[in-house]
């Protein structure tokens, strides 16, 4: 199985914690992608949280290609951080030559936009700069959205940490919320795209388990949004149905797992809102999940989200202080950056509910 797992804090944290949240489940990774998104971020992006940042990892090239589309399409870079990395011998990483993250102001005739066409502008592009970068296998875009990082790569979830320097508490990274995963590949080839955390319009996710209705979903999603594009996993699949509920249907977080694992007829027929269930079952049935799965998501305004299949077959815990609510996949996680904790306060998500955690910590049931 793979693990995840997510940080919600009052304050900045660094990466480090969420590192130390993973290792400690070493076992449930294979070294086939690491890979974190960091939002209401601090540190060296701390000013330029209203400017969009690029994430990515290219060749020398991409760079190039990049900085010729972005400028040919209005962007102004305003800011960037490089790492420093640490190339030290014998680090289990497939590094890629250059990684950039860089913050652009929008272009002029977007600065007094609606803040929908900003959002259709920032999409397009990450999607035009995924294809410019394929068409000679010159790199990857990840995200570009504001106040978003994201860090994918291939290799021991440790020795990647080493080769960014991210067990370093320098201040340089430092955000309130960190969704992370460390993979184990089951079912589909080992790429940087496949690496979890995936993120949409603001969207995050990042799931441990299978997806069995993979190719019914994907056949379906295809024809519902533009940005529904290259399922290089199953789980692929979680994110475009939570960006299509919320996003485009714009439905409350209650009716996401009624649509992913919907309850029997004979039990929808017992209840008062019968109508409006019946209605998602046969509506959406082709975004229906099965399979032993846990996922984790974030939200466009960093509301966390955590839910099980319906069988409950993939484990996960949610356990907090006064600073910080953890999501992970074992207990052993939590321990480790929360040994102090009322552990009577930990949650065992059940396979009939949604955990909503809000940004002042406070933690909602969803009953399905």
């Amino acid at each position: 199985m793979c693990r995840i797992g997510s940080i919600k804090s009052l304050e900045p944290v660094p990466p480090s914690v969420a590192l130390r949240l993973m290792i400690s489940q070493q076992e449930g990774h294979d070294n086939s992608g690491f890979a974190m998104v960091m939002k209401d971020l601090a540190g060296a992006f701390l000013h330029y949280k209203n400017f969009p940042l690029l994430s990515m990892a290219c060749t020398g090239r991409g760079v190039q290609l990049v900085n010729e589309y972005m400028e040919q399409h209005g962007f102004v870079q305003v800011a960037q951080w490089v790492p420093e990395v640490d190339r030290q011998p014998n680090l289990k990483i497939e590094a890629m030559p250059r990684y950039v993250f860089r913050n652009y102001d929008y272009p002029e005739i977007y600065r007094y936009r609606t803040q929908a066409e900003r959002e259709d502008l920032l999409l397009d592009t990450r999607l035009a700069l995924r294809k410019l970068l394929e068409e000679g296998n010159d790199g990857y875009v990840y995200s570009f959205w504001p106040d978003v990082l994201t860090l994918k790569e291939i290799g021991d979830p440790a020795d990647i940490a080493t080769y960014f320097r991210l067990w370093d508490d320098d201040s340089r990274l430092l955000s309130r919320n960190i969704v992370v995963q460390c993979r184990q590949n089951t079912n589909y080839a080992i790429v940087r795209y496949a690496a979890h955390p995936f993120f949409l319009q603001g969207f995050t996710l990042c799931a441990n388990g299978e997806n069995t209705f993979f190719t019914k979903n994907m056949e379906f999603q295809k024809s519902l949004f533009r940005g529904y594009i290259g399922f290089e996993s199953d789980s692929q699949n979680f994110l475009y149905s939570l960006h299509y509920v919320l996003h485009e249907l714009k439905w409350p977080i209650r009716y996401f797992k009624h649509v992913i694992t919907p309850l029997p007829f004979a039990e929808i027929e017992a209840r008062p809102d019968r109508e409006v269930l019946k209605l998602i079952r046969e509506s959406l049935a082709h975004l229906e999940i099965n399979g032993p799965n846990t996922i984790i998501g974030m939200l466009p305004d960093s509301t966390m989200i955590t839910c099980c299949d319906s069988k409950k077959l993939r484990p996960v815990v949610v356990a907090r202080d006064e600073k910080m609510v953890a999501i992970a996949s074992e207990v052993c996680g939590i321990n480790e950056i929360m040994p102090e904790r009322d552990t009577a306060r930990d949650i065992y998500p059940n396979e009939r509910e949604l955990i909503e955690i809000r940004n002042d910590l406070e933690i909602v049931r969803w009953k399905q």
